[in-house]
Order: structure tokens, then sequence, then C-alpha cells
């Protein structure tokens, strides 16, 4: 996980959302292509779980970015 984090902070703000838009896509499609298919669904859950992980992470970075934006914005 720790290394997970640190690819992610390692990467520019702009790749991130973009990223992150490619996620919520992928999530969108695994939960609307596995509502039916129970034959996938073991593989589907362990995917989903990763992706939301992944985003919240993506999240988590992105909204430290911003408040450390904010607060060097702020004391000039």
């Amino acid at each position: 996980m720790k290394k997970a984090i640190e690819e992610i902070r390692g990467t520019d703000s702009a790749d991130l959302k973009a990223q992150l838009a490619d996620l919520r896509k992928e999530q969108f499609e695994l939960r609307f292509h596995g509502s039916g298919d129970a034959a996938t669904s073991g593989t589907n859950t362990v995917r989903a779980r990763v992706i939301r992980r992944t985003i919240a992470r993506i999240l988590t970075i992105l909204g430290e970015r911003e408040r450390q934006a904010a607060t060097a914005g702020g004391s000039n």
C-alpha cells in the first residue's frame, strides 16, 4: 500500500485527474455489466475493491495538494 501511495504522490495532478476519470468510468462499467454476471462476480468484486481504494487514494492526494496550495496562497 505504501508503494501505491508514493507512486500516486509522484504523479502530476493533471494526470491524476485523468486517471481518476478513467477509474470512475471503469467502476461504472463494472457495476453496470456485473449486475447480471454471476460467473465473473468474484473477479469483479476484487477489481471493484482495487478501483474504489485507488480512487480514494487519488482523492486524498488531490485534497492534500489543494489544501497546501490554499495555505501557501493565503499566507502571502
